[in-house]
């Protein structure tokens, strides 16, 4: 026995120097990573294990502590690190984990030090060190939507993190153009692991902390564990930023997904492992815009509820323990592992195939790849502006404060700040008491004092500004000479301004609720045969979500609560907002590109309802009646304008009682400093209406009587001039909006002839408003394809990358079935690789990281992935995998969408080829009266899995549409209309079909038709390289240096790993 001890068979001792709860040696040895591992190693039967125990660790003196070759020795609470480091002082043995290091890992400042030294990429980041509680210091600045440390600015969101790294109290916070607010991270409590704090704005001052920028990750967080510097597992979960709600299973554990890493991640864990010299190391990756950052390094860490990661553990820990200590025997792997491991049974995940769709059962060898949707903001307040001349010094001189005191240059007013000076100059300006009609006052003075009080009335509405919902602009007309106070020769000094403030549009309780009930329909019914397989697809990083908004508040806010009822989650919309949508308004916003168009289509409108005529037939027509101009016009136009004028008046005289009554109270009290008890930020978390304000007979929502008067005067007067007897018919779609408004939101204000002018707005506004896109398909075609040609080149890329990966993937599958020696991430990893080395980065996160928007470059790039990892994933298929694209924009682009997929073939180029769209499905349209809030066009991509991948029929389109909301409670008395409208909430329409029954759209023949429409792939603009990232990307020579030989793992490192 002594002969064996002596002999080869000696066996290598590891010392378990940690504290007992780290290791549960009891009957719970098996829940605990470190003894699964542990006992695994033993199984080889070339380790014996010594446990320290926490009574040796802790009351002990180290040098009776046991004797071992290999030390497995890190912190925890309470645990002894410098006695630690005393004993290996002592006794020399190979450590896995290097004690020294361990204390940088209890500070921040050290971690984010150390990364950039090893050229590891950290987020852009700066400190606030303050020696005591509320220390004053000269280099930091807090604005309302930003900090300034040392003149670096961070915009709103910003992270703030203790520079003690053992302190979890992370906050978030988010701008006021999202909603202002905070969210706090900490340690998972029961199912939570954040809060949101809609009130706090302000940062922490009672401590050191790092800011640093905010990475809008989509709502995913991924940790790496490394095992030595040549072996990494990645794991991803919901970031708690999302909605703070911890995702468990039925054993209570949290739910994580192991996802693949790219080569430039295995690398940064490789570094991250030799930068710290901890050989088992935790730390978290940010992956934002296909590029990785490292956030934070916890030091030792083990995957939990993973066979397979406790299998490669193992075998990586035995090969380090046999180079560092008995380097003559042989470190490979023996072909069958030595213990029996008790995988459990891969559940079923009870799914179908994704076969068939709206149109039609293709057979169960269709799997859905791609979901594209294109949807409008739900239900918002009236569109708002008010236009007037100001020539008062007090807003002259606020023009030129936040002009940067140019005389010539325009202001846009729209942070709290900047909008509460604006409140206060005009609250001194706006006089106390109305002119009588005694008064000899000129009317223009009337009108001008008007307009100042409504200014004020808008500026006070909600007891809170956000850039969301007000803003103003204040441009200068009319300049003088003056002597420059120093006396040395003259300036320019403005003398008049055009103040132009735009309010309104804000999205309603209704809209929200709206948006979140779509979001639930698209998760039950988009994704067939799932149920609630979107949940399970996309929690296993097997559904590649993205979503993108316009710039309009209301845009962003309605795909924040579509997100909310897609993905089931819970909370207040602002972290929602900031966490999953990217806003890109050169895509989704803006009519600029067609104005031209849009012109001549309006004036070429008001002349055929103006003069009588009818919408223009042919012969040829009569079966298409789509095709004429002006086409869904009603044909007694003319007549209906003057009864429009006639019922808008009485309308809004009646408004003018109800805010005469509101203005003589309001005059009764003296102070300026009243505000509405309500609150726009907090109405955002609204789904239900205010039911106080309806009971005391106020208008719903925010508006005031005195507001909404001035919505109708101004409608009134637009629409009909008097003094020339002119209609402008461009004002027949604001009616019809206040109309339905007031009608859906303030019914019970009880208005007369409301009724009858909704149905005479509602006729009118069907005929206008799509032939303001184009007064024939022709002329709607061409302004659609400049409107949409942006998202057209978008929509091709997504589903060029689609059918590009899911070709990869099979290919990849049919080699594997033939070779299973090919590795599952293999094309992954090198398709990952080649694609992220052929870009760099971009300016700015597309996020509510900027007020500024970023051009979107070829999407596959930049858009941030996470893929299931096969080979460690407990799901039945991990192949499936479809991807997701939302883009919420406004009505504009919507018609000019729906204008060019159904008109395309009106073009010269393409003549002969059929329609995309059917003639049962344009005539449909033609009789769609109009394509409402949270009206949509989704284009569904299955592939074929049984046809040949170079065959056309591998990949079928598959459109609909929905109209949006369902206006007809508003006409209807039945009891579910009176339902609805008490819920003041009008329901969606379900989506119709685009195509026949059965007809077949190719992939192909859908590019063919929309190319000549679509920006080209390289118009695209390329990205740039951001400010502060230039040196990560080629490690200087110093660097590289430095990493060589650092590790101690290799066959001849001494003892204890010290260089």
């Amino acid at each position: 026995m002594e002969g064996e001890e002596d002999g080869v068979k000696k066996k290598i001792t590891i010392g378990v120097c940690v504290m007992e709860k780290k290791v549960k040696c009891g009957s719970e040895a098996f829940s605990a990573p470190m003894l699964e591992i542990l006992e695994r190693l033993e199984s080889f039967g070339e380790f014996e294990i010594l446990y320290f125990g926490d009574k040796v660790i802790l009351e002990e003196p180290i040098e009776r502590w046991p004797i071992c070759e290999c030390l497995i020795a890190f912190y925890s609470t309470g645990y002894p690190l410098q006695r630690a480091e005393a004993y290996a002082a002592l006794r020399k043995p190979f450590l896995v984990n290097e004690l020294e290091q361990q204390h940088l890992l209890h500070d921040r400042r050290k971690v984010y030090e150390r990364l950039e030294m090893f050229g590891i990429p950290v987020p852009r980041y700066a400190l606030v060190n303050r020696e005591f509680p509320n220390q004053e210091l000269d280099y930091f600045v807090e604005e309302e939507d930003f900090v300034e440390v040392h003149g670096d600015r961070f915009w709103k969101p910003f992270v703030e993190k203790p520079v003690d790294g053992d302190n979890h109290s992370i906050m978030i916070y988010y701008p006021s153009s999202a909603g202002g607010g905070m969210k706090e991270l900490f340690r998972k409590v029961g199912n939570r692991s954040s809060e949101f704090h809609p009130e706090v704005r302000r940062v922490r001052r009672e401590g050191s902390y790092v800011y640093e920028e905010f990475m809008p990750t989509g709502g995913t967080d991924v940790k790496v564990y490394t095992v030595g510097p040549e072996y990494a597992h990645a794991e991803a979960r919901k970031s708690p930023v999302v909605d703070g709600v911890v995702m468990r299973n039925t054993d209570g554990k949290e739910i994580r997904y192991p996802v693949l890493l790219t080569p430039t991640e295995k690398q940064m864990a490789r570094e991250v492992c030799i930068a710290f010299r901890q050989g088992v190391c935790g730390f978290d990756l940010l992956r934002c815009e296909g590029r990785s950052y490292v956030c934070d390094v916890n030091g030792w860490s083990f995957v939990k509820n993973s066979h397979k990661y406790y299998d490669d553990a193992a075998c990586v820990l035995r090969k380090m323990f046999i180079d560092a200590k008995a380097p003559h025997l042989s470190s490979t792997i023996p072909p069958t592992l030595p213990w029996k491991v008790n995988e459990p049974v891969q559940p079923s995940e009870g799914l179908t195939r994704q076969g068939s769709g709206i149109i039609g059962t293709f057979g169960q060898s269709e799997e859905l790849r791609c979901v594209i949707a294109i949807i409008r903001h739900g239900d918002r307040t009236p569109k708002q502006k008010v236009k007037l001349k100001v020539t008062e010094e007090k807003l002259l001189n606020l023009m030129l404060k936040y002009n940067g005191g140019r005389p010539r240059a325009e202001t846009k007013l729209k942070s709290a700040v900047q909008l509460q000076d604006l409140l206060d100059a005009t609250r001194i300006l706006v006089p106390r008491t109305r002119a009588g009609r005694e008064s000899d006052s000129e009317a223009e003075d009337i009108e001008h004092a008007e307009k100042l009080r409504q200014v004020k009335a808008v500026l006070e509405e909600g007891g809170h500004f956000s850039g969301i919902y007000r803003k103003v602009q204040l441009k200068p007309l009319k300049w003088v000479k003056v002597a420059k106070s120093n006396g040395e020769g003259e300036e320019e000094r403005p003398t008049e301004a055009l103040m132009v403030l735009k309010y309104g549009g804000v999205l309603t309780h209704a809209g929200r609720k709206q948006a979140e009930e779509l979001g639930r329909y698209f998760r039950n019914n988009m994704y067939p045969g799932e149920g609630t397989g979107l949940l399970r697809l996309h929690s296993t990083y097997r559904h590649d979500l993205k979503i993108y908004s316009s710039d309009e508040g209301r845009v962003q806010m309605s795909a924040a609560a579509f997100a909310k009822g897609l993905l089931d989650l819970e909370g207040q919309l602002t972290p929602i907002l900031v966490s999953l949508v990217s806003k890109d308004s050169s895509m989704l916003d803006g009519l600029d590109n067609a104005s031209i168009e849009m012109e001549e289509a309006k004036a070429r409108l008001n002349e055929i309802i103006t003069s009588g005529t009818k919408a223009v037939h042919s012969n040829g027509l009569l079966e298409k009646p789509w095709m004429a101009d002006g086409a869904g016009l009603p044909t007694n136009a003319s007549e209906l304008l003057p009864k429009l004028a006639e019922l808008t008046k009485r309308v809004t005289e009646q408004v003018r009682h109800l805010a005469k009554d509101e203005d003589e109270e309001l005059a009764e009290t003296s102070s300026y400093d009243i505000i509405p008890p309500y609150d726009q930020a907090k109405a955002l978390g609204k789904t239900n209406i205010d039911v106080d304000r309806i009971a005391a007979g106020l208008p719903c929502g925010s508006e005031g009587f005195l507001l909404m008067f001035a919505r109708w005067r101004k409608l009134q007067r637009d629409l009909y001039n008097e003094r020339k007897e002119r209609f402008d018919i461009t004002q027949i779609p604001d009616v019809y909006d206040s109309c339905k408004y007031d009608l859906l939101h303030n019914a019970h204000l009880n208005l007369e002839s409301l009724d009858e002018l909704f149905k005479v707005a509602q006729l009118l506004a069907d005929g206008v408003i799509p032939n303001e896109y184009g007064i024939n398909p022709w002329q709607k075609l061409k302004i659609g394809s400049e409107i949409a040609r942006r998202l057209l080149g978008k929509i091709l890329i997504d589903l060029r990358n689609t059918r590009e990966e899911a070709i990869s993937v099979a290919e990849l599958k049919s080699g594997q079935d033939s070779s299973s020696a090919v590795p599952n991430s293999g094309k992954e990893d090198a398709d990952y690789s080649s694609k992220s080395h052929s870009k760099t980065d971009v300016t700015r996160r597309t996020s509510f990281t900027s007020e500024m928007s970023m051009d979107q470059d070829d999407d596959e790039d930049k858009e941030t992935k996470y893929r299931l990892d096969p080979k460690y994933a407990n799901v039945k298929s991990p192949e499936r995998h479809v991807r997701t694209r939302l883009y919420f924009t406004s009505e504009s682009h919507i018609h000019s969408l729906m204008n060019v997929l159904r008109y395309c073939n009106l073009d010269e180029s393409l003549m002969g080829e059929p329609s995309l769209v059917c003639d049962s499905a344009l005539e449909r349209l033609h009789k769609t009266k109009e394509l409402d809030y949270m009206s949509n066009i989704v284009l569904r991509l299955f592939e074929n899995t049984e046809v040949a991948l170079e065959d056309p029929k591998r990949f079928r389109l598959e459109m609909t549409f929905s109209r949006g909301a369902d206006s007809s409670p508003l006409e209807g008395n039945d009891s579910e209309a009176v339902s609805l409208l008490q819920e003041h909430t009008l329901p969606i329409m379900g989506p119709e079909r685009l195509q026949e029954v059965g007809s077949y759209l190719t992939l192909e023949m859908m590019e063919k038709m929309i190319r000549p429409f679509a920006m080209p792939e390289e118009d695209f603009p390329p990205p740039t390289i951001p400010q502060g990232f230039s040196g990560y990307f080629s490690k200087s020579a110093s660097v590289l240096e430095r990493l060589v030989n650092l590790w101690p793992f290799h066959k001849h490192g001494n003892g204890n790993g010290k260089s």
